[in-house]
């Protein structure tokens, strides 16, 4: 297990040698290590995204976006931040208390889970075993449970429509989701996240597996907006008919939760594509062209794979203000009548690529 920019080798060495800790001991405050690692990482990611969306909201809107907290706004979000974290928690009548702040925890566990299997270097991840990919849909599922909790719990007749159709939305765009990593799984040959990245070493999967890997791509994209309920598939939360959605009655931290998983959920979205379509953290390779593999190798992998979750991000952002709002039943459509036939079509034909030997 390796923690980002952590070498745990080291610190082993330093706790079980230098300061002759029991090895259970040693473990226990590793593993401390690495979680607080996580949530610093998690912590700062989710800033920096809040800060990156107001700035590409206000270019497309022609305006500037935060500009007075600091310099170019940059602590706009810290402040926003501060302001999150003193807000008063207000406690309801009428809801089931267990429930309801047992929510937002489902939902950051879950989006922090999927955030853990990413990889941002050679060895640079935290959890990586043989079904990684597995595990990563997996636990990115438990995410819609805490919303249904959350919307249920709440007593309000808004926040039920709005867990509703989140519930209903996220079902749907999870069959669309695991189709799309299955068909990159067979153009893989394993589920584990280092073997995928190390597949494309030489070239990408997308131009790899061409037309199939193409299509999948887009459909990946379109679905996984819809996964995390952003525009233009925000109907869980939209506000001109629902106030807030399921989330309309959790103030202070509890909403700061939710408000904190969207943006880490859209970070999770675009590194699982850049893992699985742009090679993870791999530098961009053609076979045959040496000198420009090498100009490639120069840049760090964590560098290249925030570059990628980051144009992939934008590329979120930018479908969520230029779209219109989709209603229940289009939304619904989009994934059952045209989506979901075109992924098994799809999955059908990167197969039929695969046996052929017709890939790059």
């Amino acid at each position: 297990m390796q923690a980002l920019f952590l070498d745990t080798t080291g610190v082993h060495t330093l706790l079980t040698e230098t300061l002759n800790l029991q090895p259970w001991l040693a473990v226990t405050i590793e593993c401390l290590l690495v979680g607080v690692g996580l949530l610093l990482v998690y912590s700062v990611l989710a800033l920096i995204y809040i800060y990156y969306e107001r700035k590409i909201c206000a270019a497309f809107q022609c305006r500037l976006g935060p500009n007075r907290v600091g310099p170019w706004g940059l602590l706009q979000s810290i402040a926003d931040m501060f302001k999150m974290l003193i807000k008063e928690i207000i406690h309801l009548q009428h809801i089931d208390r267990f429930l309801f702040a047992l929510a937002p925890y489902l939902v950051i566990i879950a989006s922090m889970l999927a955030f853990a299997v990413l990889p941002w270097g050679d060895g640079l991840q935290i959890i990586d075993f043989n079904i990684g990919i597995f595990f990563l849909i997996a636990v990115s599922s438990i995410g819609v449970l805490g919303i249904l909790l959350a919307g249920w719990s709440s007593n309000n007749k808004f926040t039920l429509i709005g867990s509703l159709r989140s519930g209903a939305q996220m079902v749907s765009y999870e069959l669309s989701i695991g189709l799309t990593v299955l068909t990159m799984v067979c153009l893989a040959g394993s589920m584990s996240v280092s073997d995928i990245c190390a597949e494309q070493s030489d070239l990408w999967f997308i131009f790899k597996g061409h037309v199939p890997a193409l299509i999948a791509f887009v459909i990946y994209m379109i679905a996984g907006t819809a996964e995390t309920n952003r525009g233009p598939f925000d109907l869980p939360e939209a506000e001109s008919e629902l106030t807030a959605g399921y989330h309309t009655e959790y103030s202070g931290i509890h909403f700061g939760f939710f408000y904190l998983a969207e943006y880490l959920n859209l970070f999770v979205v675009s590194g699982v594509a850049s893992l699985l379509f742009l090679g993870g953290w791999q530098p961009l390779h053609f076979p045959g062209w040496d000198t420009f593999n090498g100009i490639m190798d120069y840049c760090p992998g964590t560098v290249w794979f925030l570059a990628k979750c980051f144009a992939l991000s934008f590329v979120i952002i930018w479908f969520k203000w230029t779209y219109p709002r989709l209603r229940i039943d289009q939304l619904l459509s989009l994934e059952w009548k045209y989506l979901l036939p075109i992924n098994l079509f799809n999955l059908v034909l990167m197969v039929i690529v695969i046996v052929y030997g017709l890939h790059f």
